[in-house]
C-alpha cells in the first residue's frame, strides 16, 4: 500500500466519529511497520482518547520504528486528554505522515515541531484537501468561535417548498430524508424559526440507528412557541434552546419548567440578532448548525452573513401556484447583489438531487 492508501484508510476511520466528537475534530490513525498495518484507531467520542492514543493502545506488536499515518496534526497540549505527541514519542515511532495541519492556536505547527525536535521524521500534506474537507466544521469553529452553519431546504423543480395550502410533507423521497437525518447526527444543532414550529410542529430529532439527537434551537423573537408543541413537550429528552428577545422572566418559566433553555438575545431589524446568537452558541460549544428554517429565517441568516454552506434538495415535482420559496425576505435589488455560491457538488439521492455549495462571503465579492 502507498502513503495515499494508508491515509485514505485513516480518513475512513476518522469518519466513524462523525456526530460524536463535536466540538473536537474527526481524526483517524493507522500505524504501519515493515509494510504491515499493526494498529488502527480513531477519535470515538468527545472527552475520550484521541485517534493516535487509541491506535497505539491497539498495537499488535511494538510500534518502535513504525510509521504513523494521521489525518490531523497530533496535539501537543493538555486538554481533556494528555498530548498525543508525548505518546508518539514514548512509543518509539520513527515517522509520522500528516494530512491536515491543526489551526488550533494551541497546536498550529507546534505538534509537528515537537516531533521533529525528537528526531521523528514528519511528512505533511498527504490527501490534505480531503482531510481539510472532513473537518471544515472544526476549522471554522476553532478560527471564529462561532458555529458552522449549513442552510438546508427541499424544493420542487419550480422552486416551491410547500403547496398552495401550505402542505410540505413530503417533497423529497426516502433516500433524501435519510441523508437529512445523517446530517442531524453530524451537526451539533438544528435551528428553525417560530414559523416552522407553527406550520409543521416538527420534532427535529435524528431518526436513525445509533443516531444522536442534535440540540434544537428555536428562533422565537416574542416567545410564542406553543407549550403543547412537540419541541417543548420533548425538551426533557432532547436539549432545546429557545432564543428570544422577550425579557419577561415569568413567561420564561412556562418553558423552563418543561426543561427548555431560554437564551435572551437583543433584536436587530425587528428580529433576533443572529450574529450575537452565534457568539452565544459558540460559547456553549455548539460548533455547527443545520438551519432548517423557512424563507424569512433563511433570508435573515444570509443577510447577517452566518451561512457557510447551502444544501438544496430538488425533487422532480412541480407544485405551481403562489406559495413559499426557500428564501423570502426583501430580496436583492440587482443581480450583482446576489449571494454567490461556489464549489458546488451534485449528488443523486434516489429520484432527488442534492446540490451543496459554499457561500462566498461578501468581502470576497467586493
Amino acid at each position: 500500500m502507498t502513503d495515499i492508501q494508508y491515509m485514505q484508510l485513516a480518513l475512513e476511520l476518522a469518519g466513524k466519529g462523525c456526530g460524536f466528537v463535536n466540538p473536537n475534530p474527526m481524526v483517524g490513525a493507522v500505524i504501519v511497520k515493515d509494510g504491515e498495518i499493526i494498529a488502527k484507531g480513531y477519535h470515538k467520542k468527545y472527552g475520550e482518547l484521541h485517534a493516535e492514543r487509541n491506535a497505539l493502545a491497539a498495537c499488535t506488536t511494538s510500534p518502535k520504528g513504525a510509521t504513523l499515518y494521521v489525518t490531523l496534526e497530533p496535539c501537543c497540549h493538555y486538554g481533556n486528554t494528555p498530548p498525543c505527541t508525548e505518546a508518539i514519542i514514548e512509543s518509539g515511532i520513527s515517522k509520522v505522515v500528516i494530512g491536515s495541519k491543526d489551526p488550533n492556536p494551541l497546536v498550529a505547527g507546534k505538534g509537528i515541531e515537537k516531533l521533529c525536535r525528537q528526531g521523528i521524521e514528519v511528512f505533511q500534506g498527504v490527501l490534505e484537501k480531503e482531510c481539510d474537507r472532513l473537518n471544515e466544521v472544526f476549522f471554522h469553529y476553532i478560527k471564529t468561535g462561532t458555529p458552522y452553519v449549513v442552510m438546508k431546504y427541499a424544493m420542487t423543480m419550480d422552486g416551491k417548498i410547500a403547496t398552495v395550502t401550505g402542505k410540505s410533507k413530503w417533497i423529497t423521497g426516502e433516500t433524501a430524508r435519510q441523508k437529512v437525518h445523517q446530517d442531524r447526527r453530524r451537526y451539533a444543532a438544528v435551528m428553525v424559526g417560530l414559523g416552522t414550529v407553527l406550520a409543521d410542529d416538527p420534532l427535529l430529532s435524528c431518526r436513525m440507528e445509533n443516531g444522536k439527537n442534535p440540540v434544537r434551537i428555536i428562533c422565537d423573537t416574542h416567545l410564542q412557541t406553543p407549550l403543547h408543541s412537540q419541541i417543548v413537550t420533548s425538551a426533557e429528552d432532547i436539549p432545546t434552546i429557545i432564543a428570544t428577545a422577550c425579557t419577561d422572566t415569568e413567561k420564561h418559566k412556562n418553558y423552563t419548567r418543561e426543561k427548555c433553555k431560554i437564551v435572551t438575545v437583543s433584536k436587530k431589524d425587528g428580529c433576533i440578532d443572529l450574529n450575537k446568537l452565534m457568539i452565544m452558541l459558540g460559547k456553549e460549544k455548539i460548533d455547527s448548525i443545520l438551519l432548517e428554517g423557512g424563507g424569512i429565517l433563511n433570508w435573515s441568516a444570509l443577510q447577517n452573513g452566518i451561512v457557510n454552506k447551502v444544501q438544496t434538495y430538488i425533487a422532480p415535482k412541480i407544485f405551481g401556484g403562489i406559495s413559499n420559496t426557500p428564501v423570502n425576505g426583501l430580496g436583492v435589488e440587482h443581480p450583482d447583489s446576489a449571494f454567490f455560491l461556489v464549489n458546488s457538488t451534485i449528488t443523486t439521492l434516489g429520484e432527488d438531487v442534492l446540490i451543496e455549495s459554499e457561500v462566498m462571503q461578501k468581502c470576497s465579492q467586493e
